[in-house]
């Protein structure tokens, strides 16, 4: 008699154990439940803010739910990032991060979280090359002759970046150990108010990305010297690679992708990356990121590979030539 009461309960506490699962599985199901928020770890104006607005146009109706684009700008990014960190690992709220915020940010700061450990990759989405730029009263007509110009004057040039250990600021660390050249840092809350200042002449020179300074560029309202890349933008066509200015191997480029809070279910993941891939697969929204001077990688689609990215930086670039991209 003992036997089958004994299997009874079991039965019973095995489909009690199993009542919580199904609220979550059904939950991640009909991800998402509520707006998404997509946190910019820099101020508005920059590639990122950019790159967010004109992917959530479309994501949002891949996913049924509106999106809401949060600026969370400081410390180099990591005070948004943070913010996503802390959130809660359902998906949504994500972050647009890059090169600065998953990897530098973790090599020279102290952190409140683990840029490998605490993250789940959604997709990357595009790569954005580094121009040189000046201040139009600066005395040189090419790349050599800003690199002389420097030279003659150490230590009196102002170049801004898009805060301390961004791409632009080690960037430009790397810059002057190639060319010899000393001049001091004007860190910013992002690229778009150091470009800004650039255009006003309140700083001389930046290695700024090619997004937040095209108009700019296109304008001709700062000087434009070279796109440190290995081959031209189809953005700025006539805007020489640092190859050809006179610079050669001087390649600075940035990654951006898309990330969620770590523990987030796999196919909420699995559907936050095929909306981003069908973002970035629709015909106007390339021509619009392209047209910005960002470039769409042919791994967008793969999380794996973006994992990989992060850790391996210089592996993604062969894959990616060998592809011919």
């Amino acid at each position: 008699m003992k036997l089958p009461h004994r299997r009874r309960f079991l039965h019973l506490a095995a489909g009690a154990a199993a009542l919580p699962v199904v609220p979550r599985v059904a939950k991640a199901q009909a991800f998402p439940t509520r707006p998404i928020t997509i946190v910019v770890p820099f101020a508005a104006g920059g590639a990122l803010d950019v790159l967010g607005r004109i992917l959530a146009e479309r994501m949002r109706t891949s996913l049924g739910q509106s999106i809401i684009i949060e600026n969370v700008a400081g410390a180099n990014g990591s005070i948004g990032v943070g913010r996503v960190a802390r959130a809660a690992p359902d998906g949504h709220t994500i972050v647009i991060g890059y090169w600065g915020t998953h990897v530098a940010n973790g090599a020279l700061y102290v952190l409140p979280y683990d840029v490998l450990r605490d993250f789940a990759p959604i997709s990357l989405t595009v790569n954005i090359p580094m121009v040189i730029v000046s201040k139009n009263t600066a005395p040189a007509n090419n790349l050599r002759e800003l690199i002389g110009w420097l030279k003659a004057n150490p230590d009196k040039a102002s170049a801004g970046t898009a805060g301390v250990g961004d791409i632009s600021h080690i960037g430009g660390i790397l810059f002057q150990n190639v060319t010899g050249t000393r001049f001091h840092f004007v860190p910013y809350r992002g690229a778009a108010p150091a470009v800004q200042d650039l255009v006003a002449g309140h700083i001389d020179i930046m290695l700024a990305n090619l997004t937040a300074s095209l108009t700019h560029v296109r304008d001709g309202s700062i000087k434009a010297f070279a796109v440190a890349a290995n081959t031209r933008s189809t953005a700025t066509p006539n805007l020489p690679t640092t190859d050809e200015a006179g610079l050669p191997g001087f390649y600075v480029t940035r990654w951006i992708g898309l990330l969620a809070r770590k523990g987030t279910p796999k196919n909420v993941i699995a559907k936050l990356n095929s909306a981003v891939v069908s973002a970035l697969a629709d015909p106007t929204t390339r021509i619009r990121l392209t047209d910005l001077g960002m470039e769409i990688f042919w791994v967008w689609a793969d999380y794996e590979i973006f994992t990989m990215s992060i850790n391996c930086p210089r592996e993604r670039t062969r894959r990616s030539d060998d592809r011919g991209d």
